[in-house]
């Protein structure tokens, strides 16, 4: 009789215990995208000083990057915990505005745009998958559509292509459910844009470079390509520091406005900070695409973020798009966006 009264208190305990087990459990594996973030942005900036040590390097730039990360996606992940649509269409229109404003004429600020076209029509993308109103949810998506036309009227070519191919990757995602083989699909666009720079820079492209594409790259940036990868050959490990292409590349020495990049994020973390330099960055490209997986927001919202994050990848592969913080934090924040809490989200429960 007393055996068969404690058997619900028993069971209500037990369960209560496992529930605090789960409950702590979850906290820590939803805990570990920000920590690996941690690590790696902060491996980031410790190995470009590392590089720098000895040297008249200037490690001023990979710092200013890491931190316009960290706070882009620190950012994100406040605004988007409050007021995710809102603030995905603020960055959308961030984006289309700055680029109006200072819309290039010289060739070495068309990267700059072609990103920021690419990050404001995936912000505004996700903005509309977030939306829950139809008639909302309609505007964002012609904003989407507005910031693409643009692209296409008047953007650089790498924009355009990037913007329409964000806009309809985001609208073919409605059929997917399985984050994870998509994500695995960009991580492959990704290394398919780094392998094929690293095999113009080394002159390895099975039966030559098509003259096509030869000429829309340039001769100029191929050669400062492969002056970038004969400073990797050369020093692999430290690379020859960071900042310090313009003085030791006789390309770009030759050009009437010398070039401080390669034009290459990864032949420039190459020429910079070795080979750990660009497994540094593949890392944090990896970070990304992890914390995105692991997201309480909806698949849409997350692939849309990812397609958005690997054009400015390949972007950055082909041009010098990461060698500007208002790209760098434009990235963070949209990652910050796509991996934030939902407002709807009930806290983690605590036990007191």
């Amino acid at each position: 009789m007393t055996s068969s009264a404690l058997e619900p208190v028993v069971r209500n305990h037990d369960q209560d215990d496992s529930d605090h087990y789960n409950d702590h459990y979850g906290q820590a594996l939803g805990s570990l995208p920000d920590i690996a973030g941690v690590a790696i942005l902060a491996s980031c900036a410790l190995w470009a000083l590392i590089c720098a040590m000895g040297r008249t390097a200037r490690p001023e730039g990979v710092l200013l990057a890491v931190l316009a990360v960290a706070a882009g996606y620190a950012c994100g992940r406040i605004a988007g915990s409050l007021l995710p649509v809102a603030c995905g269409a603020a960055a959308g229109l961030a984006g289309l505005g700055l680029t109006l404003a200072g819309w290039s004429g010289p060739d070495g600020y068309q990267g700059l745009d072609a990103a920021q076209l690419t990050l404001a029509t995936g912000a505004a993308c996700c903005a509309a998958w977030a939306a829950r109103r139809t008639a909302l949810r309609l505007a964002l998506w012609l904003l989407a559509a507005t910031i693409t036309l643009t692209a296409v009227v008047s953007g650089p070519p790498a924009g355009w292509a990037m913007s329409c191919a964000v806009l309809l990757c985001s609208l073919a995602v409605a059929r997917l459910r399985r984050r994870l083989a998509g994500l695995a699909a960009l991580a492959l666009v990704a290394a398919v844009g780094v392998g094929g720079c690293w095999a113009v820079a080394a002159d390895a492209v099975p039966g030559g470079l098509p003259r096509p594409l030869r000429s829309h790259l340039t001769e100029h940036r191929i050669r400062m390509w492969q002056d970038a990868a004969h400073l990797a050959a050369a020093n692999p490990v430290r690379g020859a520091g960071p900042d310090r292409f313009a003085e030791l590349s006789p390309t770009a020495a030759e050009s009437p406005e010398p070039d401080t990049t390669p034009h290459s994020a990864p032949l420039q973390q190459a020429a910079g900070q070795g080979l750990p330099g660009v497994a540094l960055l593949g890392a944090a490209f990896a970070w990304l695409l992890y914390a995105l997986w692991r997201s309480p927001r909806s698949t849409p919202v997350v692939l849309t973020a990812a397609v958005a994050l690997t054009a400015l990848a390949v972007e950055a592969s082909l041009g010098n798009a990461l060698s500007f913080p208002q790209v760098t934090a434009g990235a963070g924040l949209l990652a910050g966006l796509a991996t934030a809490r939902p407002p709807e989200a009930p806290p983690p429960r605590t036990v007191p």
